[in-house]
């Protein structure tokens, strides 16, 4: 057996991160002395937990952020009210505007600007040291989004068309009439209503689970390659951090991204809700 194999062979074994990793116990408890509670079959804590600090704490960023970018408006901007207007402009002008219309678009500017800088923030959370973890890496945080974009768009609509009508809008094809509807109906039902708020959600929810892993991944398997094997592997390990950097780099612009396109498709809904014909 060759020097570099011998090398390889760990004394304990590395245990790669995995979902249970994201299952953080309540502030002041371990895993094994954090009450828990059962709920349609699992296990849950029962506390104030990790997520639930950081979205509290990122309503007070967002607060604050917007307050002192807007306490002092000058016609000559600082640099804070300059980047509080061009955020606010872009999701303004380049999401709600663009696609929903000049007509109906700046009643769902609060809440799409809310909604996007809520998502990025506790997106970014998970590149901060302490918090390193993105608040929508866990489900129930996507999925609470989700619904709230879907139940924002579908009351939308039915508030313009009426309950029969929203569901002819959304289900019925402008033009198709006959035999084909029979097919075509459940097909629009299943689609616009109900796949919609999870593919919003599993978009959201796997980029940032899947990334969070990634980055764990190589920071973890490059310190035991350092720490517990050594040898030739510190070679193998400084390279895992080199790739832990660069995935660092690749999660800021996905993290972006995702509460762009989150925020993208609730406009786009709302647009759909709201249009004459499906």
């Amino acid at each position: 057996m060759s020097a570099i194999a011998m090398t390889a062979i760990p004394t304990e074994g590395f245990t790669p991160p995995g979902p249970g990793d994201f299952n953080l116990p309540p502030v002041g408890y371990t895993q094994e002395t954090a009450p828990t509670f059962e709920f349609l079959g699992q296990t849950m804590y029962l506390g104030v937990t990790k997520p639930m600090i950081q979205l509290a704490l990122s309503v007070v960023l967002i607060f604050a952020f917007f307050y002192y970018a807007s306490r002092k408006r000058a016609m000559v901007p600082g640099k804070l009210q300059y980047l509080g207007e061009a955020g606010y402009g872009m999701v303004r002008n380049g999401l709600a505007r663009d696609n929903i219309g000049s007509h109906d678009f700046m009643r769902f500017v609060p809440f799409l600007v809310s909604m996007f800088f809520f998502i990025i923030v506790n997106n970014y959370f998970g590149l901060i040291p302490m918090l390193q973890l993105p608040t929508a890496s866990r489900s129930g945080v996507a999925y609470a989004l989700a619904i709230i974009a879907w139940g924002v768009y579908n009351w939308v609509g039915i508030t313009k068309h009426g309950f029969i009508g929203y569901l002819k809008h959304q289900t019925v094809p402008a033009g198709v009439k006959g035999p084909v509807l029979v097919l075509l109906i459940p097909l629009e039902f299943f689609s616009n209503i109900v796949v919609r708020p999870v593919t919003l959600a599993l978009r959201l929810f796997a980029n940032m689970f899947a990334g969070h892993i990634l980055l764990l991944l190589f920071a973890l398997g490059g310190e035991y390659l350092i720490v517990e094997m050594g040898g030739l592997n510190i070679a193998a390990g400084l390279v895992s951090f080199v790739m832990f950097l660069l995935i660092c780099v690749l999660e800021m612009l996905v993290m972006g991204l995702q509460a762009y396109v989150f925020v993208l498709l609730t406009s786009m809904y709302i647009a759909g809700a709201l249009a004459d014909e499906h």
